[in-house]
């Protein structure tokens, strides 16, 4: 999308289609773009919601995240690594993870709990905004939940969620749901500590399960067996190229356009690329050549300058 259509808003009309929760909220933001632009609502139309918007998730992965980050930040981990043979690249790749599992279980000891320090953030959030809203009960397990700027969704507390759908997306009660939790202890209902409402995914124990495995320490390349097999493995004919060999990854054409933006933005001078700029000649004023490759194609504007010259 970010090489036909490159504005900011563009990129906030599409950010609203895919954080929205629910259908309708997803077809508003759809009409809103196609109100600003119809032919990037055409072109988004074609993609499927089911892959890139959130109100069309199911729910089964219990998680907030829509990008690739965890897979960018082990890739930005690897600079270091990918550039050596591969058993040199393995024993890097073994030592990060032997560093970061201590790294993880030093932050995981200072941890208040019961939940994770990103997870009690969010529910704190949640908790705080709930002050807002009250609850009606229906009599069985639903209630009813409404709020500031008709903000009005139904709790089922059997099932656990909300037609919002914040609560089966991401496994954190939302704002009504902890609304509809303090209804119930108000009425005399045991409801339990709150944090008991959250998905086990986000608790301190099953974080602490997670990196319960270690990496083992091994000996140096000197102490280790010698190989039975009875083939040998040659690495394959080399040659090396002209230059400083590179050792970050090529950038694609969007991270370049975005690190520009960024640069522009913080006062940085803007380094562009050449690359499709069409130059324009110095004599007959003509694009697609230069000063020293112009044979007179400009006709009079060139005949006159040579005179003049």
């Amino acid at each position: 999308m970010r090489k036909k259509w490159k504005t900011k808003e563009y990129k906030d009309h599409l950010w609203q289609c895919a954080i929205a929760t629910t259908v309708p909220e997803f077809e508003h933001y759809m009409n809103e773009l196609n109100k600003f632009d119809k032919d990037a609502f055409e072109w988004l139309k074609k993609i499927p919601p089911h892959h890139w918007a959130r109100s069309h998730f199911s729910g089964r992965a219990g998680s907030d995240i829509l990008l690739n980050n965890l897979c960018e930040v082990f890739n930005s981990k690897l600079i270091h690594g990918r550039n050596k043979p591969i058993i040199s690249c393995l024993e890097y790749i073994r030592q990060y993870l032997m560093k970061r599992i201590c790294n993880v279980k030093k932050v995981m000891s200072k941890a208040p709990g019961p939940l994770t320090p990103t997870a009690s953030k969010l529910l704190e959030r949640n908790r705080e905004a709930s002050v807002q809203y009250r609850a009606r009960w229906n009599g069985t397990a639903k209630y009813e939940v409404y709020g500031p700027w008709h903000d009005q969704h139904v709790v089922d507390m059997t099932n656990m969620s909300c037609t919002c759908r914040r609560w089966e997306l991401n496994g954190i009660p939302c704002r009504h749901a902890i609304a509809t939790i303090h209804e119930m202890a108000d009425s005399g209902d045991k409801v339990g500590e709150l944090y008991t409402y959250v998905n086990k995914v986000y608790w301190l124990q099953t974080w602490n399960e997670a990196y319960s495995y270690t990496v083992d320490p091994i000996k140096g390349r000197a102490m280790w067996p010698k190989s039975t097999c009875p083939f040998q493995l040659t690495p394959p004919p080399h040659h090396n190229q002209p230059g400083r060999p590179k050792t970050k990854r090529k950038r694609s054409a969007d991270e370049k356009y975005d690190k520009q933006m960024q640069n522009h933005g913080a006062g940085e001078p803007e380094k562009l690329t050449r690359k499709f700029v069409s130059v324009r000649c110095g004599k007959c004023n003509n694009r697609g050549h230069n000063s020293r490759t112009c044979k007179g194609q400009g006709g009079n504007a060139g005949s006159s300058q040579g005179g003049n010259a």
